[in-house]
């Protein structure tokens, strides 16, 4: 779906009357592109903690220049802020100064990724305060970032230092072009769990992955994305997008299943077709929903449950069956979930009440998932997207859907590809200390900010 406006807006006359108007200037965001470097150009490092030093480390090898302080006249790519050494509120001043001076630096398409500790995991509450204060300044930075550039947050468990490999693999998604469509949120690492993939460009190398509602749209973007990240990838569609499906999954040389997710038996079928077809599975996305929109008022049972069962019921009844001693032969160890949800999950959305409720299921069945998951080495977490550019919002009426484009801080709608950019990071093993988790994928979004 074209955006007309923002195409307008990247012209030149198109710059110069927005600006005098002062409306929005959506920029080209900088997406991800294999074989590229994390980021193009040097990363100054704040702080004075063990995450500072770790940044460095970090970010030195993997060959990006490092510096202490902006130069005159130098654009910076980024900023990594550190403050997990703060133990009162007063301890945030210095560094976030110094984070604003250096915002006249950065180029377009910057990123700036603030490190602290877990606030809930303080009993002091000094700690706490300044703890939480990181999250409030990570907020309202993303609204203050332009040209295309975001500001987003890694909090670190108690003991997990930044090195960590899944502290290390959120910092390099959260700097790199995967993270587009992403502001103003923050990743949580509790454990020190995770591995360095061997190949970065291919990092779902050697695994299956499986893929509900993969005909179309975002569903069809996880499939090609996975893929481009080394997966073999089966697709799950109902038999009425058999035809799309199978385009899809030819594409990329994956397997179809035609299946309703809602039937009793669905993942016993997915799981005789991986043992079957690739003797294994080790992610899947359940990707698969529907909407049945109506004000409440004349709600119907029908809509209110086929909403339910295809959108939160059917995800609880596949993970029982993956997760079932039977199913070990196919899951083996490690296994990875991951759960579409919405921001309507979040803040709620007129005309969908049902929607709603089983999007704000699923990050629920995330969260509560998550125990069951580690204690079979894996991890579940979910993606919340915002305003994507697809046939469904395509439909909606012009002022709704420019309203939805420019109420967020990136002032335009994300792709499919920056949804199937943070489903593919929480797939590969980089994510590994992150579980039971929400993204949101929304350019930080007015709605339930």
């Amino acid at each position: 779906m074209t955006d007309r406006y923002g195409a307008f807006a990247a012209s030149a006359l198109g710059r110069r009357l927005t600006g005098a108007l002062g409306l929005p200037q959506p920029v080209e965001l900088r997406r991800h592109a294999p074989g590229e470097p994390v980021l193009h150009g040097s990363v100054l490092v704040l702080g004075a903690g063990p995450a500072a030093a770790d940044a460095r480390t970090l970010l030195a090898s993997w060959g990006l220049e490092v510096a202490d302080a902006p130069r005159e006249g130098a654009r910076l790519a980024g900023v990594v802020a550190c403050f997990d050494d703060a133990a009162a509120p007063g301890d945030l001043g210095e560094t976030v100064l110094q984070i604003g001076g250096a915002l006249r630096s950065l180029g377009a398409s910057s990123r700036v990724v603030t490190v602290s500790v877990d606030p809930e995991a303080a009993a002091e509450p000094a700690v706490r305060a300044a703890r939480q204060g990181v999250q409030g300044l990570t907020r309202s930075l993303a609204q203050e970032m332009r040209r295309g550039g975001t500001a987003n947050g890694i909090v670190l468990g108690e003991g997990v230092p930044l090195t960590a490999p899944g502290a290390a693999g959120a910092l390099a998604f959260l700097l790199s072009g995967r993270s587009a469509y992403v502001s103003g949120q923050f990743l949580p690492v509790t454990t020190r769990d995770g591995a360095t993939p061997a190949d970065a460009a291919r990092p779902l190398a050697g695994k299956v992955a499986v893929v509900t509602g993969a005909a179309r749209g975002i569903g069809a973007a996880i499939v090609r994305t996975l893929a481009r990240d080394g997966a073999a990838v089966v697709g799950v569609d109902v038999p009425a997008a058999g035809e799309s499906l199978a385009a899809v999954v030819n594409e990329v040389g994956g397997t179809a299943l035609a299946l309703d997710i809602t039937a009793p038996e669905a993942g016993a079928r997915i799981l005789e077709h991986c043992r079957a077809r690739h003797g294994r599975m080790d992610v899947v996305v359940h990707n698969a929903g529907i909407t049945r929109d109506r004000m409440l008022a004349n709600m119907d049972a029908a809509r209110w449950d086929s909403v339910i069962a295809v959108n939160t019921a059917s995800q609880l009844a596949m993970n029982e069956a993956f997760l079932a001693d039977d199913a070990r032969d196919v899951t083996g160890e490690g296994l990875r979930i991951i759960g579409l949800a919405s921001i309507s999950g979040i803040a709620g959305n007129r005309g969908q009440t049902n929607y709603a409720a089983s999007k704000a299921g699923v990050i629920g069945l995330t969260a509560a998932s998550a125990p069951a998951l580690a204690a079979r080495g894996g991890t579940i977490n979910a993606v919340a997207p915002g305003f994507i550019e697809t046939e469904m919002t395509a439909k909606i009426p012009l002022a709704t859907r420019e309203v939805g484009r420019r109420l967020n801080s990136l002032q335009q709608g994300g792709l499919p590809q920056d949804v199937a950019e943070a489903v593919a990071w929480f797939a590969s093993d980089a994510a590994g200390g992150t579980n039971g988790a929400t993204l949101r994928v929304c350019g930080q979004s007015k709605l339930g900010a």
